[in-house]
């Protein structure tokens, strides 16, 4: 692997390894070199100190010759042995101080003869000289021994010049080692300098001058890539993203005007779309609802025609309620298409939306009919009408070329349809509840006539036999008695009219009961002249006007009864908002035995409990005869309040 092949981490770790080698060594030879001359320093040291001590032991030799005693023995003795431990300690050296030796064979060679020397001569003559009693024979030893002695300093004196000679050696090597270090510091800075400026800075300043270049609108700008470290990828990568700029900017105006086309056709899909859910929330009839949604979606995928059909109740067939471009005969032929015949039904059984050509759905096998074929149709798109996860139509376009939808617009068709589906099925809902409503209130005026006029009419009928009878008979009394009896009811039979008449107008105004209430009283008091009062109590609550309405209802059936059987001149009306709503109507007519008259018999408390549990109420009565009578009509307030959204 050559350098050039190198990043730029393995070739800077590469440079600072090798430069701390070089400067590691360097170091290390200059200590090395400083460590051996301060062991030669204390080698020289002690070299000299043992020509001191050599002429020590001569001139105590001299003083225990004149004045022997024991004390001058002993320090003999003493000098002697530092003398020989000098000499231990200058051949083997002491790491601790430190002190060594050069490493030189004459300085070697020159310290074994001083050895020799001392112990073979020297110390034999000194043990001599101490040992010799006589004194004149001592003097003459003495005398030998200080000839001997000035040889054995001379030799001492050798050994230091040579060991002096060695340090001054290494010294001039020490000198130029640390010369050599400030070469390496200096040549190693420039070499780095030079390398790094080669390998980093001049790679970053080509980047920069080329984007610099590139910025300017010049993309034929391009960077030598000289290595092929992160610099040489960076560079590459330079001239990859330059010459993509080149090409793009090359096709930019057919871009934007592809991307533009683009935005037009999502502009008009989504106005389509729009359009569509605004026009399905008007809740036009299926028909006109199928035929417009039809028409918008063939005239933005510019189809020529278009179908839209819907499953029957049975599920069996799915007859057409909308189309358009499509002749008479196809029409006719495709009006009762079966569910899983053709593409068409076979979307309604997998519910699965398809844009294909018909000459591929032959092939599959889908196409079980010529009619679109004959019609001239090649592009067939079937997209199943949902309305709660279930497939209740389908929605069809047709192309006289081959034609394919792309995913997008087809998702498109299928939101579409989800919507015209969602529609259908909402007025479906409304219908019924319409149905629903007009059911309840049919049922409601039968019960009202049934338990009002229908009684009237049986009584007058009972009557009418009776006058006739009174008649055949000749028993004027009983006849006028009897027309006094059928002109009563007749009476009571136009003022239950008149009061169902109210009674199936009321219509809310307004959500305040309270309102309600005080204008039903009014009208009551004018009507039958019974004085009323009313009482509110609480704060004022907005509630449902299905709540209201049946409060109302309530009302006018207490009040009703009241009029035609209570025989009361006062009646107390009092809604009080609490924990509960409440609704108390009094009277101080002569009331009823309530435990035997409360029965299914007694109709109007039956259709006042019948509107009770309609709001999920309570209903109490309280009366007994000659007492009047107590109605309490009792709702939770949280099950009647209007929820109103939260503000934010």
């Amino acid at each position: 692997m050559t350098l050039s092949e190198l990043t730029i981490q393995q070739k800077i770790t590469t440079l600072l390894l090798v430069y701390f080698v070089i400067a590691f060594v360097a170091i290390a030879s200059t200590l090395h070199v400083s460590r051996r001359l301060e062991g030669g320093v204390a080698a020289i040291n002690d070299a000299g100190s043992e020509r001191m001590r050599s002429y020590q032991i001569g001139f105590l030799l001299a003083q225990h010759i004149d004045h022997p005693s024991e004390a001058l023995t002993v320090k003999i003795d003493h000098v002697i042995s530092q003398f020989e431990q000098t000499l231990t300690l200058l051949e083997k050296g002491d790491s601790t101080r430190p002190l060594l030796l050069p490493k030189d064979a004459d300085i070697r060679l020159t310290l074994e003869e001083i050895q020799q020397t001392w112990h073979q001569q020297n110390k034999l003559s000194v043990n001599a000289i101490l040992t010799e009693p006589d004194n004149v024979k001592a003097d003459k030893l003495l005398k030998n021994y200080s000839e001997n002695l000035k040889v054995f300093v001379e030799r001492i004196d050798d050994l230091v010049v040579m060991i002096e000679k060695s340090q001054a050696q290494a010294t001039g090597l020490l000198r130029n080692f640390q010369n050599g270090l400030v070469a390496l510091a200096f040549i190693g800075t420039v070499l780095l300098i030079s390398l790094f400026t080669k390998m980093v800075i001049t790679p970053v300043r080509r980047l920069k001058e080329g984007l610099d270049i590139m910025g300017q609108g010049d993309f034929s700008i391009r960077l030598p890539v000289t290595s092929h470290d992160e610099l040489g990828d960076l560079a590459a990568g330079f001239n990859h993203m330059v010459k993509q700029l080149q090409e793009l900017y090359a096709t930019l105006e057919d871009r934007i005007r592809i991307k533009t086309n683009t935005l037009e056709t999502k502009s008009r899909e989504l106005a389509a779309l729009y359009e569509t859910a605004s026009f399905v929330n008007t809740t036009p009839t299926t028909e006109v609802l199928c035929d417009v949604v039809l028409n918008k979606m063939m005239d933005l995928f510019n189809a020529p025609a278009g179908v839209v059909r819907l499953v029957d109740p049975k599920g069996l067939a799915a007859p057409i309620i909308a189309c358009s471009g499509l002749s008479k005969e196809f029409i006719a032929k495709e009006n009762q298409l079966q569910c899983g015949e053709c593409l068409c039904g076979e979307t309604i059984n997998n519910e699965v939306s398809t844009s294909c050509n018909t000459i591929s759905i032959e092939e599959g096998g889908l196409l079980t009919n010529q009619t679109c074929k004959n019609e001239g149709f090649h592009g067939v798109v079937s997209v199943p009408v949902k309305a709660r996860q279930q497939v209740i139509g389908v929605f069809n376009l047709f192309f006289f070329q081959p034609h394919v939808l792309p995913k997008a617009e087809l998702k498109l068709l299928e939101t579409v349809s989800q919507h015209l589906g969602s529609a259908i099925e909402n007025q479906l809902f409304v219908a019924r509840e319409k149905e629903m409503a007009i059911s309840e209130e049919r049922n409601l005026l039968a019960q009202e006539l049934h338990d009002s006029i229908a009684q009237s009419l049986a009584f007058l009928n009972i009557q009418a036999q009776l006058l006739q009878d009174g008649l055949h008979k000749g028993h004027l009394e009983q006849v006028n008695k009897t027309l006094v009896q059928i002109r009563e009811g007749i009476q009571e039979s136009y003022d239950d009219v008149r009061e169902l008449l109210v009674h199936f107008r009321t219509r809310i105004e307004h959500d305040d009961i309270d309102v309600a209430i005080r204008d039903a009283l009014e009208k009551f008091e004018g009507q039958t002249g019974i004085s009323t009062h009313y009482e509110f109590e609480g704060n004022a609550l907005p509630l449902q006007p299905e709540i209201i309405l049946q409060f109302l209802h309530i009302l006018h059936e207490c009040l009703s009864n009241i009029r035609k059987h209570s025989k009361a001149s006062h009646v107390d009306v009092q809604l009080s908002h609490g924990n509960d709503c409440q609704l108390i109507i009094h009277d101080d007519g002569i009331g009823f035995d309530h435990s035997e008259d409360a029965g299914e018999t007694h109709v109007g408390l039956r259709i006042m409990k019948e509107r009770t549990h309609r709001i999920n109420g309570k209903l109490t009565i309280d009366s007994s005869p000659d007492n009047g009578t107590t109605i309490c009509l009792t709702l939770p307030l949280a099950t009647i309040l209007i929820e109103k959204p939260s503000q934010v």
